[in-house]
């Protein structure tokens, strides 16, 4: 079966030269939930395995979904305290692909993309993989940016700031109607805007689909997705990781439901744990909690639009302008407790 978006070809002659013991013929399968850069399975005729990266099909809007700069994040990250998958290879000749091509291991272990996943999970499991996130995520934030090569990697002006502007941007690049909570929001945030004091590396989509976790003890071998990396507030990651975190008895459900399950720490522990561990002020949480849902309101427009554009882009479960409207719901919500 040909897989789209691949010339399997090609892409099969390029590894096999990269020297990282690839027996050809090579057998690609897409996989993961994402509907951003896509993500391919690569087996070779010996049984290894990698993992392979490139952009969404069709149209892109300017900066979105840029493999090359992930690249140079994760090439930064090697030999750091942050897991992520070992650098292999990235192509951009034409002779092989028509966008960017990104070659890494492969990390086995298990992702906590659905319910059905995390119920084959103990109680205990749980609660551990939950400690793990907030311990890993503080290690994305101690990284050292100059020793890393990263310092370069965005503006280090104030982040919030820079956060509106570009999603405000995005959105009006990709609704597929108008949206009165969406502008609402925006506003609400412009006029809450908290004091910028330090510059880290920020994931800028860090939670529980995108991190593997260890089949043995739930600790966490390595943090994907990295394509919305930049500099900037680290508050904002433990907000997105509050966004992405239904709890039993929430009033909005959600496509990242496996977090509702026993064992799974609440929003107000997670947020505890992270607070512990680095020793950040707190008081800013409810407005990168508001931005980071209304990010990703905006992000699931996005991927509406981008379905809507090419059906080929499509994940395992469609989008839709309903999912979008509940995350903004929620959004005014979070908002409204945090007085903004």
């Amino acid at each position: 079966m040909t897989v789209v978006g691949l010339d399997e070809a090609a892409v099969t002659a390029w590894i096999t030269e990269l020297g990282v013991g690839a027996i050809p013929p090579l057998r690609f399968e897409r996989i993961g939930n994402g509907r951003s850069n896509l993500t391919f399975s690569v087996r070779d005729s010996g049984g290894a395995r990698w993992v392979l990266r490139r952009p969404p099909l069709g149209t892109l809007l300017a900066s979105a979904h840029d493999v090359v700069r992930e690249h140079k994040i994760l090439t930064g990250l090697q030999g750091t305290d942050v897991p992520v998958p070992k650098v292999l290879g990235l192509t951009e000749d034409p002779a092989v692909t028509d966008t960017p091509l990104l070659l890494m291991s492969y990390v086995g272990g298990i992702v906590v993309d659905d319910v059905a996943v995390g119920e084959t999970l103990s109680v205990e499991r749980r609660a551990k993989i939950g400690a793990s996130l907030t311990d890993t995520l503080a290690s994305i934030h101690a990284v050292d940016l100059e020793s890393a090569g990263l310092n370069d990697l965005a503006s280090h002006k104030p982040y919030a700031e820079r956060q509106l502007k570009r999603w405000a941007g995005q959105w009006e690049k990709s609704k597929t109607r108008e949206h009165p909570g969406v502008d609402e929001l925006a506003a609400r945030l412009h006029r809450s805007v908290p004091a910028q004091v330090e510059t880290r590396l920020v994931h800028g989509d860090f939670h529980l689909s995108n991190v593997i976790t260890s089949a043995e003890d739930g600790h966490i071998v390595a943090v994907l997705d990295w394509e919305l990396c930049t500099l900037g507030d680290p508050l904002a990651d433990i907000g997105a990781l509050l966004a992405y975190w239904p709890q039993a008895g929430d009033a909005f459900a959600g496509p990242f439901m496996a977090s509702t399950l026993e064992g799974f720490p609440s929003r107000q522990e997670l947020a505890a744990a992270y607070f512990a561990a680095t020793g950040r002020d707190a008081a800013a949480l409810g407005f990168w909690h508001t931005l980071a849902l209304w990010k990703i309101g905006i992000i699931a427009e996005g991927i509406l639009r981008r379905v809507m554009n090419d059906p080929r882009n499509a994940g395992k479960t469609p989008p839709s302008s309903k999912l979008v409207d509940d995350i903004i719901e929620r959004a005014l919500a979070v908002a409204d407790e945090a007085g903004l």
